[in-house]
């Protein structure tokens, strides 16, 4: 009886946190019940609107739960409310472009407690001149002109993967084993982890946090989110044992200031000369392991399931790659030039982004009233942005559900109409890193292999990245160039 009450009653508190915040929440909308707030329904109390919104993500249409909202409500914005916020709903490119040229005027970056608790005092949590001073930071070594300097050993983790996990194989499942290469990609730069066992042992950890990043941020066993925060506190300890020891090694010499993201970060102040403490550090060593491989992954599962589909798509990808192969000898590295001209391919893969975006949208928070489309936007109220909700705009991309690589040559899309790295000051700090990435990988495996999906239907969901639901079964043909 006292082990039975010892469970049920974090749970009781649990619920009355909830109904306590909830009512706050309605007491402070209805404060705003006289303003011309967006159309919308706030569903259910606590819960609102999120079993809908979580159903479409698991179905692979998360646009869906936000179409539907714009058809009934307004096309340019509307109000919901999902794991416990009410939530004002930004739609389209004018949407996109507001909330980004707004930073730090209007609306400042928001996440959900779940992800606030898990990634703590990183870059994801900071605002205003501190948000840019870490963003700063963290950009002299993420920016392309230093990353070109690590494109050797990217190109040999990726051959070094493809002859590993890849060679030999009739059949492969493309998701779990593409994540053993961004993620031995985002250790090997970050922290200069080379040893396969360790990152084997933190990828597993890097799934428990990851299914437990977006959601109620309940911590009582059993839970997505308790299980979450269990494996960020042993990530989280695995990399203060490599920071003490790097702080050592770089003391007497045995370690380089460049050697690494962890080195940089330990090595470089900001302008006014201070230094990141050790959580900070960790904190966002955390965010950039779980951000530099967990998206990239997505993309190349769906980079490898779009050219399993599209043999002419793949058959242009590969001519390219083979032109950019002419003239090089045998065992030489991709060099910046050649990855300057993967341009179809960079199409290729922009596209695929557009059309099945690995993440949904952001969020942001009003930090003042304002107006938009005619409507108030009251200070507090908490905002998102939806990729899909521009991506698919037939006004900004004909025939949207087309696939068309073309979209990207010349000027482009439309300015704020393609946002899968986001926009404005908060655009993805691992934009040209998760670029290499996905070329240097596609390099390599266009041609070594061809390959059929083995199953043509399999659905991708949100989880919370874009996931294929049985791992993306592929059967493999050699190629002999």
């Amino acid at each position: 009886m006292v082990v039975t009450n010892l469970v049920v009653l974090p749970a009781v508190i649990l619920f009355l946190v909830l109904c306590l915040h909830f009512i706050i929440k309605i007491v402070k909308f209805r404060k705003h019940a006289n303003l011309h707030l967006p159309p919308g329904s706030l569903g259910w109390p606590i819960v609102g609107e999120t079993f809908d919104f979580m159903r479409t993500c698991l179905d692979g249409s998360m646009l869906r739960f936000i179409k539907e909202r714009m058809d009934k409500y307004d096309s340019r914005v509307f109000k919901t409310s999902v794991f416990g916020n009410p939530i004002i709903v930004f739609c389209g490119a004018a949407g996109n472009k507001f909330l980004f040229s707004n930073e730090n005027k209007n609306v400042q970056v928001w996440w959900p407690s779940s992800v606030r608790k898990l990634l703590r005092l990183s870059l994801v949590t900071k605002v205003g001149d501190e948000a840019k001073m870490v963003r700063r930071l963290l950009m002299s070594f993420l920016n392309a002109e230093t990353l070109r300097n690590y494109l050797p050993k990217m190109d040999s983790i990726a051959q070094r993967h493809l002859d590993k996990h890849w060679e030999g194989k009739e059949q492969v499942h493309v998701y779990p084993i593409v994540q053993l290469y961004t993620f031995e990609l985002a250790c090997c730069l970050f922290l200069s982890i080379e040893d396969s066992i360790q990152i084997a042992k933190l990828s597993l950890k890097f799934d428990e946090f990851l299914k437990g990043i977006i959601g109620f941020p309940i911590n009582i066993p059993g839970t997505r989110f308790h299980r979450a925060m269990k494996a960020a506190s042993a990530i989280r300890k695995e990399i203060k044992m490599i920071l003490k020891k790097r702080k050592v090694d770089l003391e007497e010499k045995r370690a380089s200031p460049t050697q690494d993201l962890l080195s940089h970060m330990l090595v470089t102040s900001d302008t006014n000369g201070r230094f990141m403490t050790e959580m900070e550090i960790i904190d966002n060593i955390l965010l950039l392991l779980f951000a530099g491989h967990d998206t990239s992954r997505s993309v190349l599962s769906l980079v490898m399931n779009y050219l399993g589909q599209l043999p002419e798509v793949y058959e242009n990808v590969l001519k390219e790659q083979l032109e950019i192969s002419q003239g090089k000898e045998a065992g030489h590295f991709l060099q910046w030039e050649d990855v300057q001209k993967m341009k179809y391919s960079w199409n290729v893969a922009s596209e695929v982004m557009r059309l099945s975006p690995p993440v949904g949208g952001a969020y942001r928070e009003a930090i003042k009233d304002f107006t938009y489309a005619d409507y108030n936007i009251p200070k507090g109220w908490k905002l998102h942005w939806s990729t899909g909700s521009s991506h698919m705009d037939p006004t900004l991309f004909s025939n949207p559900e087309i696939f068309d690589a073309s979209r990207f040559e010349g000027a482009g899309p439309t300015p704020f109409s393609y946002v899968p790295f986001g926009g404005g000051p908060r655009m993805c700090l691992g934009q040209e890193f998760a670029r290499l990435e996905i070329l240097v990988f596609m390099h390599y495996i266009v041609k070594r292999f061809k390959w059929d999906l083995v199953n043509p239907n399999e659905k991708f969901r949100y989880d919370p990245m874009l996931e294929p639901e049985k791992g993306l079964a592929l059967r493999l043909h050699r190629c002999h160039f």
